[in-house]
């Protein structure tokens, strides 16, 4: 009986502890000060839509891909990643039926809020990865507006740069036009297929045309209704030349480079170091 306990001791201490979960949803609070410690106090906010993709893919397209890039590099470089968030900017699908959007000031003002809320929980680096071609320009004018007011995190926008390998590898393997390849089309097909194709109904891709309509003309200027003129069916592209072997070259490229920038954010001390320095001489002006 001795031999056998000492056996299962032994075992079990030889045993590699359990594996703490990445997802803030699913730590418990016990966990939070080791979570913190191995992320370097280092979170991933991942952001989406929900949106039509024309009429194959899934309405949370964006969120999925968000979703699984964040969880397999957390899995290469540990960082806590919060609940999938949705509230980006989609106004200009609203006339599409799954569309979610809230007004324009909700959106900052519930973004402000929830890094606030983050970085009141124990993290000092905030980093967005984002899924939706329409929320760049929001989360670069969010990001830049951190310096109207102190804070003690700093927020960044994972914003990786073209591979010149993979970028060549995908002009071989893709078989529809770059240039029109804009939502849901080949490129975005491609990697549900390697994500998840289950959700994906590829013999819809052809139901609705995915072309450039061409209804507005406007040059050197831009307007709210440019994509809608375009792109009524809010569908950019040829979804049914979507293959899996281009959405695994396209995933596992933005997986290896968001492992990188993660490893960059956890190392990186100067940030918010300068973003103190700035404030602090904020403060002085006029004193």
């Amino acid at each position: 009986m001795k031999l056998a306990l000492a056996l299962l001791t032994a075992a079990a201490a030889a045993a590699p502890p359990p594996e703490m979960p990445f997802r803030w949803d699913e730590l418990t609070a016990s966990d939070w000060p080791a979570a913190l410690e191995r992320s370097a106090r280092t979170c991933i906010l991942p952001i989406g839509i929900l949106e039509k993709h024309g009429p194959h893919a899934p309405i949370g397209s964006d969120l999925i891909h968000v979703r699984e890039w964040s969880a397999r590099a957390a899995r290469q470089e540990y960082a806590v990643v919060f609940p999938d968030y949705f509230y980006g900017q989609i106004n200009e699908a609203r006339q599409q039926p799954g569309t979610f959007a809230l007004p324009p000031t909700m959106v900052l003002d519930l973004l402000q809020a929830t890094t606030d809320e983050i970085g009141r929980n124990g993290f000092d680096k905030i980093v967005i990865v984002n899924g939706h071609g329409g929320n760049p320009q929001l989360l670069r004018y969010f990001i830049q507006s951190q310096l109207g007011k102190r804070h003690d995190y700093v927020v960044y926008l994972f914003d990786p740069a073209d591979d010149p390998a993979v970028t060549e590898k995908v002009k071989q393997i893709r078989k529809s036009d770059a240039a029109g390849d804009m939502h849901a089309g080949e490129r975005e097909t491609s990697t549900l297929l390697y994500l998840r194709p289950d959700l994906v109904k590829m013999d819809r891709a052809t139901q609705e045309s995915g072309a450039n309509q061409k209804r507005l003309s406007t040059p050197d200027l831009y307007n709210a209704i440019w994509w809608y003129a375009g792109f009524p069916n809010h569908y950019a592209g040829e979804g049914a030349a979507a293959t899996r072997e281009l959405g695994q070259v396209l995933t596992e490229a933005r997986i290896t480079s968001l492992v990188r920038a993660l490893r960059t954010v956890k190392a990186d001390t100067k940030s918010l170091e300068l973003q103190r320095e700035f404030f602090d001489r904020v403060d002085k002006v006029g004193r």
